[in-house]
């Protein structure tokens, strides 16, 4: 089953490398967001490069693939991504 991991360089990322060995470890298919520079991400590893920038912003930039990655699988899934269900449950209007 493939697990996404955002791995980029701040305050999380032992925590994020000890997850990354624990799903490598179970047999999972890691697919790792990480920095373009990071040379610690083994080759044969599906990796989405993302370019580095200050950390205020960089969940900004984490985001993009992530939002890409869900809109392509609900298409897949035959999803109609411009009407999405149970959306007048979450908007309310006054």
């Amino acid at each position: 089953m493939p697990v996404i991991l955002v791995m980029t360089r701040d305050s999380l990322y032992p925590k994020v490398q000890s997850a990354l060995s624990q799903v490598t470890a179970r047999k999972g298919q890691p697919i790792i967001i990480c920095g373009e520079d990071d040379d610690s991400i083994s080759k044969n590893a599906k990796t989405i490069r993302i370019p580095g920038t200050v950390d205020c912003l960089q969940g900004l930039l984490n985001i993009i693939p992530l939002q890409l990655l869900s809109y392509h699988l609900a298409i897949l899934n035959g999803f109609d991504v411009d009407f999405p269900r149970n959306l007048a449950k979450s908007v309310t209007t006054e």
